[in-house]
């Protein structure tokens, strides 16, 4: 049975929820993939937070409700989505680093023509928004709406196991052990270091 993960289950603290979301499944309408790797970002404590100097128009989606999608754009190129959470009001959300790609492949490959590999469709937080059609509309958009194109789905086939380093791809507080992955998933964006 698949059914939408519940507000409480993103009302917790970043490094508690991150984890938790490992074998999940990120949907965007007929597109669809299993949670591999992400990364834990914190507010004002947080210094590679978008958060951490406080409340913008960029990032008011990350201040909650928890279980929305924040995506932004980054270095004028790519679209990255994160699940927002903490309580209402605290900033803190999760980058969605890897998925395995489970439905809507086809559709992948259409919008990822530069991957050669199944596994190269969806590792990295750039490559899934494209894969799954991620974009800036998507800001905001309550991943526990029935009506919403986007989801974050339990369907009882998760994993047990994980492992984490230090995040990746920024330069403050990479010494953080907030980064999750499935070992071994060949979607995985990159090696632990």
């Amino acid at each position: 049975m698949t059914q939408r993960a519940g507000r409480g289950f993103f009302e917790r603290p970043v490094a508690a929820v991150a984890p938790e979301l490992l074998g999940m499944v990120l949907a965007c309408g007929d597109r669809a993939g299993r949670i591999v790797e992400v990364e834990a970002y914190g507010g004002a404590e947080d210094p590679a937070s978008h958060g951490h100097r406080g409340r913008t128009p960029r990032n008011e989606v990350m201040f909650g409700p928890p279980g929305r999608l924040y995506v932004y754009f980054s270095y004028g190129m790519h679209w990255c989505a994160n699940v927002v959470c903490e309580p209402e009001g605290r900033c803190g959300a999760v980058l969605l680093r890897a998925l395995a790609p489970l439905r809507g492949v086809e559709d992948m490959w259409a919008d990822r023509p530069k991957a050669r590999r199944t596994r190269d469709l969806c590792s990295g937080p750039a490559k899934l928004t494209a894969a799954l059609g991620i974009d800036g509309h998507h800001n905001g958009a309550d991943l526990l709406d029935p009506a919403s194109p986007v989801a974050i789905l339990e369907d009882g086939a998760g994993t047990s196991t994980h492992a984490s380093s230090g995040r990746i791809g920024i330069s403050a507080a990479t010494e953080r052990p907030w980064r999750w992955y499935v070992p071994g998933d060949l979607n995985v964006s990159r090696p632990p270091r």
